[in-house]
Formats: structure tokens, sequence, C-alpha cells
């Protein structure tokens, strides 16, 4: 079988296509939650990204609250463009709780954002091997790094997946429509 995509990878995981980013519940009432709610709402405005800022200085939070909370604001900070802080806080979550996969997608996502292919399959590999709430978008962004990296045939197996997995989610479906199967 051979699989051929019908735009170049570059044009596609910089121009076309965005990546997906993955937040992190965190439960309560305190600023943690709210920067939750924000992340998962799509937010990456200044004020919501102040907000997970704050309640890393000011609330005490239990160690998984905290990581998660720097996911968010990772998220927050992948949304806005700002690779370099984004990458920071994964890190630093990823140093708190290094079995939250979440953090290790996003990084994925930083590191594809630099162009560097190799090291985001890795963190991404990682993160679905840990386990994440959403697969679809670990599949789906891990697709797109196989494109990155020349693989045209695993990244159609990877957007597959992320359909499988989310079959109402348009991004998978979009991306498969580019590609080519044929028969040798």
């Amino acid at each position: 079988m051979r699989i051929r995509p019908g735009l170049i990878a570059a044009a596609l995981v910089f121009g076309l296509a965005t990546p997906a980013v993955a937040s992190v519940m965190v439960l309560g009432n305190g600023m943690a939650s709210d920067c939750s709610r924000a992340a998962f709402a799509g937010r990456s405005d200044r004020d919501s990204i102040t907000l997970c800022s704050r309640s890393l200085e000011e609330e005490r939070l239990l160690r998984r609250d905290r990581a998660g909370t720097l996911v968010n604001r990772g998220v927050m900070l992948l949304r806005s463009k700002d690779y370099v802080s984004a990458r920071a806080d994964f890190d630093k979550a990823i140093g708190l709780e290094p079995t939250l996969g979440e953090a290790f997608v996003n990084r994925g996502v930083a590191l594809m954002a630099d162009h560097d292919y190799d090291q985001a399959l890795v963190q991404i590999d990682r993160g679905l091997e840990l386990g994440v709430d959403e697969p679809a978008k670990a599949y789906y962004n891990r697709g797109l790094v196989q494109e990155g990296l020349g693989d045209a045939r695993a990244a159609y197996l990877d957007y597959r997946k992320a359909q499988e997995l989310a079959p109402d989610w348009a991004a998978p479906a979009r991306q498969l429509t580019r590609f080519t199967v044929s028969r040798p």
C-alpha cells in the first residue's frame, strides 16, 4: 500500500493545520480551577495567563494540581505562540509530576513548533504511553509530527486513529482528505 499526502508537510504543520493542545482538569473553587476552565475553553488572553500565574504564586496547591496548572498555563502560552515559555511550563510540570501524559504531549507540540520533530515524536509517544484524557489529540499531533518527518504512511495511520477515537472531530477528517491511498 502506498500513501501520499496532498500537501507538503511544512506548510501543513506551520500554516494550514493547528496542533491540538490538551488541558488538565483541576477541580475546586480557587484560581487553579478557574485557570483550568479557561484552558479548556480555549482561552489564551493575557488575563487568563495571569490568572494561572497568580494561582501558581499565591495558592497552596497539591503537587498534581500545581503540575496541572503549569500545563494549563503552558497550553495558553502555546496558543499565544510563546513556545519557549510554554515549554518551560511543561518541563516544570514534568519535574513535579512525571506521570502526567498531557505535559509530554504538549511539550511535543512545543518542540514541533521548533521543527524538532524527532524529539517531538519521543515526547508525544511518552505521553501516549503514560495515558492522556484526550488521546485523539495526541494521535493527531503525532500525525503532524510524522508529516514533518516525511513519513506519510505513519501520519495517515495516526490521523485515522485520531478520527476513530473522536469521530465527530473535524480536524483529523480534514487531514485524511489530503491523502491518496493506492495499491502497488
